[in-house]
């Protein structure tokens, strides 16, 4: 396999990461009722990769799950960032 799969990969598990660490934070953060993570932060690290890590860390510890822009929003981006990593692989791999 070529070296920009492997960076693919790593760079997709270090967002999923980074996007669990911030949905925990932030359902503690509201829990507390201190300072929250903005919502367009949330939305853009799940653009940027993070869609799949944060979509189930939300189901499991239930945080944003009666937002439709979240439940709705969320799947959509993974869906599209899968589009983009298939293509990649067909194209890319030829």
């Amino acid at each position: 396999m070529n070296i920009l799969f492997y960076l693919l990969i790593i760079y997709l598990i270090v967002i999923n990461l980074i996007a669990v660490v911030i949905t925990v934070y932030d359902k503690h953060s509201a829990k507390k009722h201190k300072w929250r993570v903005k919502e367009r932060t949330l939305l853009i690290v799940s653009a940027l990769g993070g869609s799949a890590g944060m979509y189930i860390t939300m189901h499991i510890i239930r945080h944003k799950t009666k937002h439709l822009k979240f439940m709705l929003g969320i799947p959509l981006i993974f869906f599209a960032e899968l589009s983009v990593i298939i293509a990649m692989v067909y194209f890319y791999g030829k």
